[in-house]
C-alpha cells in the first residue's frame, strides 16, 4: 500500500477551442473565488491610486499651470479661470473614480457585465500606455505610469480566469 497521495488534475496546457468556449455549469450557489476577490481589491488599489493622483494635481497645480507646455484650450488663463480648470479635473476625477467604486462593488456583487466592463477599459488603458510607449516614447516609470500598468494587467488576469467568469454566469442557465 502506498502513502504517496494521488496528483491533482492540472489542465493541459493547450486546450481546443471548444472546451474554453462552454458555458459554466448553473451554480447559483457557487462561493466567491478568490480571483473575483482580487479583482475588486485591485480596482480599489486602482481607486485608491486615483486618489493619490488627483491629490498630487491638486497640490501642484500651479506648477502644471505654470509649465509653458500646458494649453488650458477654453479657460481663462487668469487666477479665477486656472481654478475653474483645477475644479473641473477634479470633477472629472472625482467622477470617474465613483464609477470605479461602483463597477467594484457590481464586480464583488457577481455582475458580469461589470467585470467584461472594468476588463475592457482595463485593456484600454493598457493599450494607451503601449501606444505613449511606442508612438511618443514616453517611459514607463514608477512616476508615470507604473502603478496603473501593473494594476490593471493584474486585474485584467484576476477577472479573466475562468473561476470568476463561472462565478459572474453562475446564475445563466443554458
Amino acid at each position: 500500500m502506498s502513502d504517496a497521495m494521488p496528483a491533482p488534475h492540472k489542465r493541459p496546457a493547450y486546450e481546443p477551442p471548444g472546451r474554453l468556449l462552454r458555458p459554466p455549469h448553473y451554480d447559483p450557489a457557487m462561493r466567491r473565488p478568490i480571483s473575483t476577490i482580487a479583482g475588486t481589491g485591485l480596482i480599489l488599489l486602482r481607486v485608491l491610486a486615483g486618489v493619490v493622483v488627483l491629490i498630487g494635481i491638486a497640490t501642484g497645480w500651479d506648477a502644471i499651470i505654470n509649465d509653458p507646455d500646458t494649453v488650458l484650450d477654453g479657460f481663462d488663463p487668469s487666477p479665477e479661470g486656472s481654478q475653474a480648470a483645477l475644479g473641473f479635473v477634479i470633477a472629472a476625477g472625482v467622477t470617474v473614480l465613483l464609477i470605479d467604486l461602483l463597477l467594484a462593488v457590481f464586480v464583488y456583487r457577481g455582475y458580469n457585465w461589470a467585470r467584461v466592463f472594468v476588463m475592457l477599459i482595463a485593456v484600454g488603458s493598457i493599450s494607451t500606455s503601449f501606444g505613449a510607449w511606442w508612438a511618443q516614447g514616453q517611459e514607463i516609470t514608477l512616476n508615470t505610469t507604473y502603478v496603473s500598468l501593473s494594476l490593471d494587467i493584474l486585474l485584467l488576469l484576476a477577472l479573466s480566469s475562468r473561476t470568476a467568469a463561472a462565478y459572474a454566469r453562475r446564475h445563466e442557465r443554458r
